[in-house]
């Protein structure tokens, strides 16, 4: 696991390298046909850590949001989102991140959430607890909470959550406060104990596959709305909770929406 997790960081290393020259660069952006807007550092980033990866782990496979996947049938497997939150990279906001996964048989075994502006990094790997570095201050690990009425939640646009805003909704009627943005770097908060919880909808394997081992192993729990694990093939809803007793209460206020 030393090695794999040597190889992630040196792929987040090379993509924040790619990655900054471009920030408040005023890039202009392509929309990609779901949408979501990409731009020459997205597509420049997924390629070096392309190349780091293909170089240290050549039998493993690699799935890339810009550039599909290689090698499908391998039991290893790199999942990457070079820029995940490209809406707030291309405005100037330093809440965008990088992330990478490792899958073992279809499982998140790695997750790195790496911020290239703040400096900010998560490194989550089964098994472990996740480790936290920035300059800003705060830790891995995350916070105690009293019940939904004292939780902070999150979530990164209510464009997302498309036709589950009603179910969301009902979440959102029972906590202390609802915050906006944050995309990946909302579930970097949570695991530091920021942040309570995270509700999303719409999200790809790329834009959770790091995240797992990040929050888990911080002490968190991280499932669909149904409280079951993510998968591949799943909805794309997504849960995470810092205390792992608000899971069951958020999960029923989500209900089956």
């Amino acid at each position: 696991m030393d090695d794999l997790v040597a190889a992630a960081e040196a792929a987040a290393d090379v993509a924040g390298a790619v990655i900054r020259p471009f920030f408040r660069a005023r890039l202009s952006a392509a929309v990609k046909h779901d949408r979501s807007p990409v731009t020459i550092a997205d597509r420049a980033a997924e390629q070096a850590m392309r190349a780091v990866l293909a170089e240290r782990c050549p039998a493993h496979g690699i799935t890339g949001e810009e550039f599909g996947t290689d090698r499908p049938d391998a039991r290893f497997r790199w999942v990457l989102d070079p820029i995940d939150g490209t809406r707030a990279f291309i405005t100037g906001r330093p809440v965008f991140g990088t992330l990478i996964a490792l899958l073992e048989d279809g499982v998140p075994v790695l997750g790195v959430i790496d911020q290239p502006v703040t400096g900010e990094r998560w490194v989550g790997a089964a098994g472990q607890p996740t480790r936290f570095r920035g300059p800003f201050g705060g830790a891995a690990g995350t916070r105690s909470c009293e019940g939904l009425a004292a939780a902070e939640l999150s979530a990164t646009s209510p464009e997302m959550l498309g036709p589950h805003r009603v179910a969301w909704n009902r979440l959102a009627a029972t906590v202390r406060r609802v915050s906006w943005g944050g995309d990946c770097y909302a579930y970097g908060l949570l695991a530091i104990g920021q942040i309570d919880i995270v509700a999303e909808a719409d999200l790809k394997l790329w834009d959770w596959a790091a995240l797992v081992p990040v929050i888990e192993g911080a002490g968190g729990r991280i499932t669909d709305w149904s409280g079951q694990a993510l998968r591949a093939d799943g909805d794309g809803r997504v849960l995470a909770v810092g205390d792992p007793a608000l899971l069951a209460p958020a999960v029923a206020r989500l209900g089956a929406g």
